[in-house]
């Protein structure tokens, strides 16, 4: 077992869920094709994006804002009339 990554899930109680990735090394694999597969995995758990989104404090405010303008967006993609 090559890596232990850990990602933290939170309920809506608040409570703190801990989740692993682990990579088993398979046969005849080399540890960059371990660490690729590895660096697949965190991507698609949202992982990186996950860590660089709280790599720095945001404001609820802004967070709001960014949601808001993330939806006027979507419906101007879309062309549905916003709420």
């Amino acid at each position: 077992m090559l890596c232990f990554l850990k990602k933290y899930r939170f309920a809506r109680s608040g409570a703190a869920t801990v989740m692993a990735i682990r990579i088993k090394a398979r046969g005849g694999e080399s540890a960059e094709q371990m660490l690729r597969r590895f660096k697949k995995l965190c991507e698609k758990e949202g992982l990186t994006k996950d860590v660089k989104k709280r790599q720095y404090f945001e404001k609820p405010s802004e967070r709001n804002r960014r949601e808001a303008r993330k939806r006027v967006a979507r419906v101007a993609r879309v062309g549905m009339p916003p709420r």
